[in-house]
């Protein structure tokens, strides 16, 4: 029964995004919260006001009407290597199966983490690490199953490690469940309009990955990137935001609420993600349903946040619903925050053609052709714009 109306949940989704506007000349006028000036209106005119000031009131902004808070204390936190591989892919690569322990006030949340690392290696590597919101066969450490979704043996036989960990460890991407993981050891936030949600949890799991990573000594913790595929990637892009550790970050085809503007009312709007999504944001974020221009912020903002680190954002050319568009303008309009930094953005003024992927920049993008997913073209890009800032 569950499988039928999860079925009938995604047709009805499908039928709606049909409805849709995907008609650029339907975009409506719209006006971009200003990423450098103060909510007291002072213009931020160095790297001083934006960390002090400027970046702070954008982050409450975002806790307080979209996604939620980001606890940030627990009592304790351990690691356990349950299972380990010197012989992974035919000796390639070094597999560590390892268990992330999280608690506080006596309840415990655990989350799983497969981790591969490059054989090879005779010191510390850099990593990517995936919010996995598809199945977990598509992270099998037993390598029987292997997917483009996270290719690793090409990630491995690039240098780089290679690690996942599934979002229903956090919080099951349920809006009947979602509560039974991260949230249990945060019980107030459920009662609270600006509490964490679904995709606050990922992202905090995220960071506790990122604590073992530290102690880990196959992995460079400097050189971490964090991935995320749609639901995911919005989760990757607020656990970048949140937690400056992330060396760098890649959304891929995150859309609404990722990186794709919401005033342009193109493809997936917050009414719609409200609707069928509703564990996914903080309950604030109901009230700008309809009301785009209301938010105080917009998704350039998020991005903004991740500077002076590289980002990659991606989409796909038959993913409208994702707004290509939108994504792409977003990167622009935070660019003058790297600016800050005295770093150069060399994407286009205009978006790039399909398949024209814009890697050696410090913000990145490309849309590729075809559907909404995450294929050997994104992660092989994704490596090169890896190789390009840790000038491998």
């Amino acid at each position: 029964m569950k499988s039928f109306l999860t079925a009938l949940t995604c047709v009805l989704v499908f039928a709606h995004a049909e409805a849709q506007n995907y008609d650029e000349s339907k975009v409506p006028a719209y006006t971009l919260p200003q990423i450098l000036k103060t909510e007291d209106g002072k213009a931020v005119k160095n790297r001083k006001a934006w960390e002090e000031t400027r970046r702070p009131e954008i982050l409450r902004l975002f806790e307080n009407n979209v996604y939620g808070q980001l606890p940030q204390t627990y009592d304790s936190i351990s690691y356990a290597v349950t299972e380990a591989s010197k012989t992974a892919m035919d000796g390639r690569a070094t597999l560590k199966e390892v268990v992330i322990k999280v608690f506080k006030n006596k309840k415990p949340v655990t989350i799983n983490l497969t981790l591969f690392v490059p054989k090879q290696a005779k010191n510390p590597v850099a990593a990517f690490v995936l919010i996995n919101n598809r199945g977990k066969d598509n992270t099998d450490p037993a390598r029987k199953t292997k997917s483009e979704f996270w290719p690793a043996e090409m990630v491995i036989d690039s240098g780089y490690a290679i690690a996942a960990f599934h979002v229903s460890d956090l919080a099951p991407d349920d809006k009947d469940n979602f509560m039974t993981g991260v949230l249990q050891l945060y019980p107030e936030q459920l009662t609270t309009d600006n509490g964490m949600r679904a995709i606050g949890a990922w992202a905090w799991g995220a960071s506790r990955v990122m604590d073992y990573f530290e102690t880990d000594k196959d992995i460079d913790s400097k050189k971490v990137t964090v991935v995320g595929h749609s639901r995911g990637g919005k989760a990757s892009l607020w656990a970048a935001a949140q937690d400056e550790r992330f060396a760098m970050c890649v959304t891929n085809c995150s859309g609404n609420t990722g990186a794709a503007l919401a005033r342009r009312q193109f493809g997936e709007r917050i009414s719609r993600i409200n609707t069928t999504f509703p564990h996914w944001f903080s309950n604030n974020y109901k009230k700008f349903m309809d009301q785009e221009n209301q938010l105080p912020v917009d998704q350039h903002m998020l991005i903004a946040l991740i500077a002076p680190r590289p980002i990659y954002a991606t989409n796909a050319s038959k993913d409208l619903w994702a707004d290509p568009t939108g994504t792409f303008l977003a990167l622009k309009a935070a660019e003058q925050t790297y600016g800050l930094y005295n770093l150069k953005s060399n994407l286009p003024t205009k978006p790039p053609g399909i398949n024209e992927p814009i890697y050696k920049s410090i913000i990145a993008y490309h849309n590729r052709e075809g559907e909404h997913d995450m294929t050997l073209f994104d992660w092989g890009n994704f490596v090169k714009f890896a190789n390009y800032h840790f000038k491998k």
